[in-house]
């Protein structure tokens, strides 16, 4: 597809699609199919950063019961969408973003529409997200990936936390560079279920505190097991992420 990076394979690019293949195997493969239109996707996403999916579900469903379009989010008041999106957190901070990513869209595109993204690489449609405001790579890769179908990696805080103990990307680095390292080490196809597969592993091995290493499918190519479990790896500087993908079917 037009838009990939392609990247020199180093030692880390290597180790991915090994890791695909175990993940498969304790996971197994997902195929992508369309829950809502990228609009959706992207008001979903802003909702749900820095708070947990079935709370994020519920403000989504508020926020559309008291406005059934739109248009008439973007024209209401916005202590009206704080108060539907209450329930999600951080309302006051995130109604604002809301009202103002949807009159500049409408404002650019003429109408409240994100189809048009599907005809540009991913990597532009990526940059074209990423104007708009509270949109980050998370959440600009979860629209292209869970709203488009686009073979594109959404880079959390749990994802980023496996790529740095795994050693595939520095201490230090942020979701641009572990995307562009997964993205450059696998097919496309496999984008979708690679993304799925890590987020329950973050989940339910690969945890902040305690992970669960000795029964880790991956501590044998894992920088964080062979030290030790310390934490000095992972950096001192988590950076600051804009949200998390929430589209599967565990929790958290």
């Amino acid at each position: 597809m037009v838009g990939r990076l392609i990247l020199p394979v180093v030692a880390g690019m290597a180790d991915v699609p090994q890791i695909h293949r175990r993940l498969v195997e304790v996971f197994g493969r997902h195929r992508w199919e369309p829950e809502g239109d990228p609009l959706s996707e992207l008001v979903s996403t802003i909702i749900g950063q820095h708070t947990s999916g079935p709370n994020s579900r519920r403000a989504f469903d508020r926020l559309r019961e008291r406005y059934p379009t739109w248009e008439a989010v973007r024209d209401a008041e916005v202590e009206g969408i704080a108060a539907a999106i209450h329930g999600a957190g951080l309302a006051r901070l995130k109604a604002p973003r809301i009202k103002l990513l949807l009159e500049r869209i409408a404002a650019e595109r003429g109408r409240l529409d994100l189809g048009f993204l599907a005809e540009m690489p991913p990597a532009r449609a990526m940059t074209w997200l990423r104007r708009l405001p509270g949109v980050g790579q998370t959440t600009a890769a979860c629209v292209l990936l869970f709203g488009m179908g686009l073979p594109v990696m959404a880079v959390d805080g749990g994802i980023l936390r496996i790529a740095r103990r795994l050693g595939l990307v520095g201490p230090r680095a942020g979701p641009d560079e572990v995307q562009r390292t997964l993205e450059g080490a696998i097919t496309e196809a496999c984008i979708y279920t690679l993304h799925r597969n890590l987020i329950r592993f973050a989940r339910e091995i690969c945890r902040p505190a305690a992970p669960a290493c000795p029964i880790c499918p991956l501590n044998d190519r894992c920088d964080y097991f062979r030290a030790g479990g310390r934490s000095k790896k992972e950096g001192r500087q988590h950076g600051r992420l804009d949200g998390a993908s929430k589209r599967v079917p565990y929790g958290g």
